[in-house]
């Protein structure tokens, strides 16, 4: 039977309690639940059946509206809602179709039940970008919608006056992945390396979306990547990228990755919560 992957974003990384009521909300096998208090974000991913995996995410969703405002969210990670990307994940090309299916019947739910405007990014949205659309945030995305520059492809034309938005697609496993800097890095060398090493960047990895942060509870500034495929540049090549520029502390997965993805990673460069897609969903049977 067909197994796909939904990897919602929550808004919210700092309520321990809060999160593990919206995380629960989720009704289907659940494999990871990742929190950041400085992204202030969560990343849940659970799994399900095709015609249940849409509705299992709309619970969980449903829980994250009637409890979050994204007008009090205060977080380095952009965002445009509370519940600010649902994608819908397949491991394997055969599987693509089904996700795509689920995924619009996703959108479909969460703008008809939630009222939440629901937009579509990568291959089902033309190829636009999260980035393009979260760009200036909540306010700006209002005002394109205003002025018709925007329109939610499901749900009404006017974000919910607390959750926001919502970014939704079909896609294969993304790589979330954030590289602390060694001490005495500054934000201005996160944000140097994260240009340099991005996609169109000097040293442009291809697929490399990144993002220099600085985090203030740890003292710390990060380079916060995502791969979007692991295929074509893997998490080692992109280590000695960065390793290049600046020492490396150390490194953190958000949420899961299918093991290839780790192929010659480096045996100094500690991650602390480094978990496979496979081996979450055989704990999960």
């Amino acid at each position: 039977m067909t197994t796909l992957l939904s990897v919602p974003n929550i808004s919210e990384g700092c309520d321990r309690e809060l999160i593990e009521e919206i995380a629960a909300a989720f009704d289907a096998r659940r494999l990871d639940v990742h929190t950041d208090p400085d992204h202030n974000r969560s990343v849940v991913t659970v799994a399900g059946a095709p015609g249940q995996l849409s509705r299992a995410v709309l619970d969980g969703a449903r829980a994250a509206v009637q409890r979050l405002d994204i007008h009090q969210h205060e977080g380095v990670h952009p965002r445009v809602g509370v519940i600010d990307v649902a994608p819908v994940v397949y491991l394997t090309d055969a599987e693509r179709g089904a996700a795509s299916a689920e995924a619009l019947v996703l959108g479909d739910l969460l703008g008809e039940q939630l009222e939440l405007p629901v937009f579509l990014y990568g291959a089902l949205g033309g190829g636009r970008t999260r980035a393009e659309l979260r760009r200036g945030g909540p306010v700006r995305l209002a005002e394109r919608i205003a002025s018709g520059e925007l329109e939610p492809d499901f749900g009404p034309r006017r974000l919910h006056p607390t959750a926001g938005a919502v970014l939704v697609t079909a896609r294969a496993p993304l790589l979330a992945f954030n590289v602390e800097l060694a001490p005495p890095a500054t934000l201005e060398d996160a944000k140097a390396i994260a240009a340099a090493i991005r996609e169109g960047g000097s040293e442009g990895l291809p697929s490399v979306r990144t993002l220099g942060l600085w985090l203030q509870r740890r003292g710390v500034a990060q380079v916060s990547l995502n791969v979007e495929d692991h295929h074509v540049v893997t998490l080692a090549e992109v280590v000695d990228s960065i390793g290049r520029h600046a020492q490396i502390g150390e490194a953190e997965l958000v949420g899961l990755a299918p093991a290839a993805a780790f192929a010659g990673f480096p045996a100094n460069i500690y991650v602390p919560n480094l978990a496979t897609f496979e081996d979450a969903l055989a704990r999960s049977l």
